[in-house]
């Protein structure tokens, strides 16, 4: 699936559709990218809000449960399927780049 306002995607969105195709709060997002990246990634708590509103409104994430202040979020089908299509955006440029080295 190629969604034009996704392709190409911004690297915190990358990052935070990665982290949720396991169950995760924001602050649990932001833990999980500075893991993953070994802190090169460091997401603010504004950013990652104001991108899980949008990607839920555009039906790539959607909300499993909320407890209080926290809400818990899990990647859709449709934002699985725009992850897939980024990554191998991204593994061709990879290709594209070892060609001319």
């Amino acid at each position: 699936m190629r969604d034009r306002r996704y392709s190409p995607m911004s690297e915190t969105m990358f990052h935070i559709l990665l982290a949720l195709r396991d169950e995760r709060h924001g602050y649990g997002i932001m833990q999980h990218v500075a893991d993953l990246t070994e802190g090169r990634v460091i997401l603010g708590a504004g950013t990652v809000y104001m991108s899980l509103g949008k990607l839920e409104s555009d039906g790539l994430v959607k909300v499993t449960s909320r407890d209080g202040r926290r809400t818990n979020y899990v990647i859709t089908s449709k934002g699985t399927d725009v992850l897939r299509a980024e990554a191998r955006r991204i593994a061709d440029l990879y290709r594209y780049a070892k060609e001319i080295s």
